[in-house]
Parts: structure tokens; sequence; C-alpha cells
């Protein structure tokens, strides 16, 4: 009989070890494998949501934050700055905001933002995405006599008011793009994420 020296314990023993040790090799050499399809921590980060801490942000004064690679400016505007809107509607291309791909729902409004002294807005200049330059003063500038405060671009000389609204006769195209965002706090901003549909 072939089987009568046989330990049939140490047998066990031995395919249940070596069957554990190969699933282990298994689950060893998946796991890179799967994690490999994941985005990476950088481009994670690319697109994640970005706090902004406004609470040391004065009347006037504008913050830059990234978000996605690009520029996102928050302005506390002043009261002069607000006042000054209505003004200038009849020297914008698109004084309404008509067009819709540049702003949620929630800033399809005269402010352009959630609430009207916060502006936030992509610091990037629609004709070619340069960076313009912030003017915040009610005062003539050589660029526009009667300038009431904004952004001015002087790659091109496009310039925008101090919601992001593009003027009349400049080579950009539309107005400035309010990104996806919402307030935490008072003092908190979440750039990134519109409340209504979660993360952008």
């Amino acid at each position: 009989m072939a089987n009568e020296g046989v330990n049939q314990g140490r047998r066990r023993f031995l395919t249940a070890t070596t069957a554990v040790v190969g699933g282990v090799g298994v689950v060893a050499a998946a796991v890179p494998f799967i994690k490999s399809w994941e985005p990476s921590a950088r481009a994670k980060s690319a697109g994640a949501p970005v706090m902004a801490d406004i609470g040391k942000v004065e009347s006037g004064q504008m913050v830059t934050f990234e978000w996605r690679g690009q520029p996102v400016w928050v302005v506390n505007r002043s009261k002069e700055q607000l006042a000054a809107l209505a003004s200038q509607d009849p020297r914008l291309k698109d004084p309404k905001s008509d067009n819709t791909e540049q702003q949620p729902d929630y800033a399809k409004n005269e402010y352009r933002s959630i609430k009207p002294e916060w502006l936030v807005l992509v610091g990037l200049c629609t004709h070619l995405g340069c960076v313009p330059d912030y003017f915040p003063e009610l005062k003539p500038e050589p660029f526009d006599p009667a300038w009431k405060g904004g952004f001015y671009c002087p790659c091109h000389k496009s310039r925008y008011d101090m919601a992001g609204r593009v003027y009349d006769g400049v080579p950009a195209p539309a107005n400035l793009r309010v990104p996806p965002y919402h307030f935490v706090s008072d003092t908190l901003i979440q750039i990134g994420v519109d409340p209504a549909k979660g993360a952008a």
C-alpha cells in the first residue's frame, strides 16, 4: 500500500500553507496593478476643491487661490465699487451675463456672486487666457478715463468691470468666468463645488 507511510495531517497543512502563500502572492502582485488605474496624487489635487480663507481680506482687496491650475480671484468689493456697477451697463458687451456658460445659476444676478460684496472669478482673460491686472480704484486710468474699478489685461487691452463683465470694443469676447463655489462659513469659501451639483 503506497499511502501507509503518509502523514495526512502534514499533507493538509502543507497544502493549506501553499494555498495561503500563493493567495498572498497573487494579492501582492495585484495591488500595484490595480493602484496604477487610480489617478495620481497630482491629478487628484489638480481637480480637487480648494478651501479659501477670506477672513482677513479687507474691503477692496483681492486675493488669489489656485484651482485646477488656474488663478481664482476672490475680491471683497467695497460699497463704492458695488454702487458703480449699474452705471457701467451701457458700456458692456453682456451686462446681464446672458451667456450662461460663464457663471452658475446662483451667480446670475447683477453682482454675479452669491453675496454682493464677494466676487469669485477665474482670473484668465477670455481673449487668449492672459492674467489681467486688478485696478480697484474708481479714478481715471490711461486706458479708460471713465474707469470705475475692475480688471485690465495689458496684453491686448481687454477690460472688465468689478463684476468681471467685459467692456464693448475690446478683443475679449465674453465676461470672466465664475467658477463653482459656495460659502462653508462667513470666512471660508470652497472653490470647485457647486452647492446644487456637488464637485465640479
